[in-house]
């Protein structure tokens, strides 16, 4: 077992990871930014280091000093969280060529599933359904590509194989503006990504966001841990996130689950790890996988009652999976709002002072929040401040105390996108379940 584990992270992540860590008696070391000195887990963790001025760039993306604070406390390992560099193969290699664990998949995994030509190649490899396509990156072979387009049928969707966050996308609805739709995606994922390698799917009209979290040994072993539907999104983030996924026929969910951990199994896949698709008619689409613990993961771990963290960390110290496929009972129903410190018409950041915090309670409430009384949410990262999480014995149950407990819920001081919460998990299309990736941004005219 791990002895000391650094948390490469901030906000509600790196408490819910530090919690993590106590429960299985892991000493702690939180860095932080200037700007993050009075972080709730800053002042809960064992040891603390500073490791830069506010700017990411210099702080949270930082490699060096993350490495150094590292060997500066003697830590075993580092937890990597979400974003930041969660997904850097080269943050990942660098860690464990220092003579450290990284908590998640090997730096060559984490290249493989970066990269989404490879990653779909793999997939495929592995009988995971994918999205009609190019079946590789775009060359300059011009006719090539039109006949291709043709025989994947508009609308076909270019996209950026580094690509993520929902930029190095653009949707083609006829040949005519084709190829010169290629040359501007291709330019914009050489700036933004330093790669310019794009390649062509099949555009689905009105998919839902389903995914499916895994969680493999490192030696060949891995499970899943049932599905989500996250479609309920605006400009590609994701605002309310549900388990399992409404309305999918048990037979195919069950199928496709059996490919991803084939898929899991060729890599020898470890850690926690999710499976992202679009699902329409009754079909699975693999767009991309995951190397990393999910901002939704507390649902699933409402309904099987496993701690993905844990077995983050208990996987990482050379421990095996602390549960078998046959061990997994999906039960009941649980929603995520993702609260944001945004303004609930505009959206856009509303970063301050937090003069009053109330967490709702009661039966089936979870709050995963940094957030405290006088605490002050800096204008530097992701407005995320907290998630608020239901569980019921079924779908009605959890959303009836989703609506109780955004009712509940008390922040003073700065504005939150509350309110909208309130508002969608009391639509009529959103409480039938199944709404496509689209119905929020038409329901926002956004």
């Amino acid at each position: 077992m791990l002895e000391k584990v650094l948390i490469a992270n901030r906000g509600e992540i790196a408490l819910r990871v530090l919690r993590a860590c106590k429960e299985l008696g892991i000493k702690t070391v939180a860095v932080h930014s200037v700007a993050d000195k009075d972080l709730m887990h800053v002042r809960l963790s064992d040891e603390s280091v500073c490791i830069g001025p506010p700017s990411p760039a210099e702080s949270y993306l930082n490699i060096p000093a993350i490495i150094s604070a590292m060997e500066v406390t003697h830590a075993d390992a580092v937890h990597p969280g979400y974003g930041f560099l969660s997904e850097n193969a080269d943050f990942a290699e660098q860690v464990e060529n220092s003579g450290f664990m990284f908590i998640g998949p090997s730096a060559e995994t984490i290249r493989l599933m970066g990269d989404k030509v490879s990653a779909i190649d793999a997939m495929r490899e592995a009988g995971v359904p994918t999205v009609p396509g190019s079946n590789g990156p775009l060359d300059d072979n011009n006719e090539r590509t039109l006949a291709l387009a043709k025989e994947i049928g508009y609308p076909v969707i270019i996209k950026a194989a580094a690509g993520g966050g929902g930029r190095g996308m653009r949707v083609v609805e006829d040949e005519a503006a084709l190829l010169k739709a290629i040359h501007v995606t291709q330019t914009e994922a050489k700036s933004f990504f330093g790669d310019g390698t794009v390649y062509l799917e099949k555009y689905l009209v009105d998919p839902r966001h389903v995914e499916i979290q895994v969680i493999g040994d490192g030696r060949g072993n891995a499970i899943y841990l049932g599905d989500r539907d996250c479609s309920l999104q605006r400009r590609h983030q994701k605002v309310i996130e549900e388990a399992p996924a409404p309305g999918i026929p048990d037979e195919i969910r069950q199928e496709v689950a059996q490919t991803c951990i084939q898929a899991c199994k060729n890599m020898k896949y470890r850690g926690a790890g999710t499976l992202e698709f679009l699902y329409e008619d009754e079909r699975f689409y693999f767009i991309e996988m995951n190397t990393r613990v999910q901002v939704e993961h507390p649902v699933t771990e409402m309904v099987t009652g496993i701690d993905i963290v844990k077995e983050q960390l208990q996987v990482a110290g050379g421990a095996e999976l602390s549960v078998k496929q046959e061990d997994i009972q999906i039960q009941g129903h649980s929603f995520e709002c993702r609260i944001n410190a945004e303004d609930p018409d505009t959206l856009l950041p509303s970063p301050g002072k937090v003069q009053l915090f109330h967490a709702p309670g009661g039966p089936g409430v979870r709050v995963d929040s940094h957030l405290y009384s006088g605490y002050s949410v800096p204008p530097f990262y992701d407005s995320l401040i907290a998630k608020l999480i239901s569980y019921g014995s079924t779908r009605e149950q959890a959303l009836t105390r989703m609506q109780i407990a955004l009712d509940e819920l008390l922040i003073d001081g700065i504005k939150s996108n509350t309110p909208l919460h309130r508002e969608l998990v009391r639509d009529s299309e959103f409480q039938k379940g199944g709404v496509n990736i689209h119905y929020l941004e038409k329901k926002l005219n956004i």
